[in-house]
């Protein structure tokens, strides 16, 4: 007799999986939670700072600096699908999580980072019309075009996890409930599917990997035509391009490296995947604002000219 359905999409009685993590040991799941409390700690105080930073500094108010503002907000949204139940985890002796938060996180974590890869390449094409077109940058990157830019980013990233989210979810589990990483991704899940997933898999491949690629591809081929633009360029202006667009290209190849290599292919090694998953989930969203911070003088600059009216108006009050 056929199991009835105990949640919607799902033909089981799966109710709950268990999430392996990176570690069994004890010990190494202690030190784990404090590193990666640090690393998100870190993530979201320096996200935030890059946020209210642009929000007031007359200065920083360029497109680069606008796609910049959402960047810092997704990389926030996208750590926080993972990194506080994965520390939750290194604590609890049960590490388990429902049905519906599974399929909660697994839509979390395609639609934000799908929404990253977007937005990426709509900095890239900024600093492409800046470099490279110059005359016209004014009027192709305007506040509606880039707003534009930013909503078409969201809708993209949300019609992309909700096709990884539907075709994960209605497929049945019966068991075992263990997945073997320390989040919901539709690879671990498509393991304990007790169904032919042949098909699901091509269109899980088709749809991340070909988006990670195919945008790479793009950002790779236009920061080739900037750097060849470059020439005609003064040492100055070469000086200045050289320091925004390494930045940007610095970002790129720390998320779409790893992002790339975990979607384009077939999964055969979930504990390999889930160690390169840390570098797209949780690593290069710490590292954005230390970054666009460290290479950009205009950040600096704006942060230290809100951080004097701050300690200014504390010492007025006092």
């Amino acid at each position: 007799m056929a199991a009835r359905p105990t949640e919607a999409g799902n033909e089981s009685g799966v109710k709950e999986f268990i999430l392996f993590g990176l570690s069994e040991n004890q010990g190494v799941q202690k030190a784990c939670f404090m590193m990666f409390l640090c690393f998100y700690t870190v993530n979201v105080a320096g996200n935030l700072l890059i946020i209210i930073t642009v929000m007031s500094s007359r200065c920083l108010n360029s497109p680069m600096y606008f796609f910049l503002r959402y960047l810092s907000f997704v990389d926030i949204c996208y750590s926080s699908v993972t990194a506080p139940k994965m520390m939750a985890d290194f604590l609890m002796e049960n590490k388990t999580i429902s049905f519906t938060g599974c399929v909660a996180q697994l839509f979390g974590v395609h639609f934000f980072g799908c929404t990253e890869i977007f937005i990426l390449t709509a900095m890239a094409y900024d600093r492409y019309t800046a470099i490279c077109r110059p005359l016209h940058y004014t009027a192709l990157m305007n506040r509606r075009a880039c707003s534009c830019m930013v909503v078409v980013s969201w809708l993209g990233g949300c019609m992309h996890s909700a096709v990884q989210t539907l075709l994960t979810a209605q497929l049945p589990f019966c068991g075992p409930s263990e997945v073997d990483h320390y989040f919901c991704d539709v690879h671990p899940l498509l393991h304990l599917a007790c169904t032919d997933t042949y098909t699901v898999r091509v269109i899980v491949i088709a749809n991340s990997g070909m988006i990670s690629l195919s945008s790479f591809f793009i950002l790779v081929v236009s920061y080739v035509v900037i750097l060849v633009s470059l020439r005609s360029h003064t040492s100055e202006g070469r000086r200045k391009a050289l320091s925004t667009c390494g930045s940007h290209i610095t970002v790129v190849v720390l998320f779409f490296g790893p992002c790339t290599f975990t979607y384009i292919r077939p999964s055969s090694n979930l504990s390999e995947d889930k160690f390169v998953a840390l570098f797209y989930t949780i690593i290069a969203p710490m590292l954005n604002p230390l970054i666009y911070t460290l290479r950009n003088q205009e950040v600096k600059s704006a942060m230290r000219k809100l951080w004097g009216r701050r300690v200014g108006s504390k010492k007025g009050k006092a």
